[in-house]
């Protein structure tokens, strides 16, 4: 793996960055593998209890590098498009869609321009923090093509559907602010990535297993029938009640001092 994105650790909380500030960390072929070779890296980690994505320099992410689209290096053949191992999301839409699969909070920090590729990440993680000067765009449009980075699984339920086709169709960049309005962001604050911190270091202050249970079932309860939605939520509950984590969490409420989780393997 290159330097494409660099990880840092602050115990429980991984700090994933993108890293060509140079180019606002624009998306290579190298960064899309990175990206995604690093989530699952992450996810069999059972010490990682957050995730927080942000970019280094003066953008988040401003979309896909331009080589891609004009066909330099390896470009676009039809092995990329197929689903990968492992997963139903292929090359290209694992970068982005690795963030939905992991199994702990991802959080994202968004700053600068937010474009195509970027913001198709910054739309998979649980949480999404940004600066109201933040500039964000469905911009695929504006090179003939659609955005097809697991945005029908990541936005759709997030954003109205009319939305999405408005912002898609025109490729317009929008502020922070309009997006905060839109649902497209979670927050907005100064500093974005100080937010994120903070929340992620409540949530690694919780039950890891809770934390995951509850990821688990916001993300699939869309997809399944009523029935089937509150069954998993009965079943998720059952699992939690009277383990490890959950007795401790309910000892050091009543000890009033903060509880010390167990990392049980995945």
């Amino acid at each position: 793996m290159s330097d494409s994105v660099m990880v840092t650790r602050d115990g429980p909380i991984a700090i994933v960055t993108l890293n060509r500030p140079e180019k606002h960390n624009a998306v290579d072929l190298q960064m899309f593998s990175d990206l995604a070779a690093t989530g699952v890296s992450l996810d069999r980690d059972a010490s990682v209890r957050v995730i927080i994505l942000e970019g280094a320099g003066p953008s988040f992410c401003a979309g896909v590098d331009i080589g891609i689209l004009r066909g330099q290096g390896d470009g676009i053949d039809a092995s990329k498009m197929a689903p990968g191992t492992g997963t139903p999301a292929n090359f290209f839409q694992h970068a982005a869609y690795i963030w939905r699969e992991v199994r702990v909070p991802v959080i994202c920090a968004m700053h600068g321009s937010v474009f195509g590729a970027g913001l198709q990440i910054a739309a998979a993680a649980d949480i999404r923090y940004a600066r109201p000067d933040c500039r964000l765009s469905i911009m695929e449009i504006r090179w003939g093509i659609i955005p097809d980075m697991a945005i029908s699984q990541t936005l759709i339920g997030q954003v109205a559907p009319d939305r999405i086709k408005e912002l898609a169709m025109t490729g317009r960049i929008i502020s922070g602010e309009e997006a905060f309005t839109l649902g497209l962001v979670t927050a907005l604050t100064a500093d974005p990535a100080a937010a994120a911190r903070q929340a992620a270091e409540q949530i690694a202050d919780r039950s890891p297993d809770a934390i995951r249970a509850i990821k688990r079932l916001i993300d699939n309860s869309t997809q399944l029938s009523v029935a089937d939605a509150l069954q998993m939520e009965a079943q998720l509950q059952l699992e939690l009640l009277a383990g490890a984590n959950q007795s401790e969490a309910v000892r050091a409420n009543l000890e009033k001092r903060r509880p010390e989780f167990v990392d049980a393997p995945h």
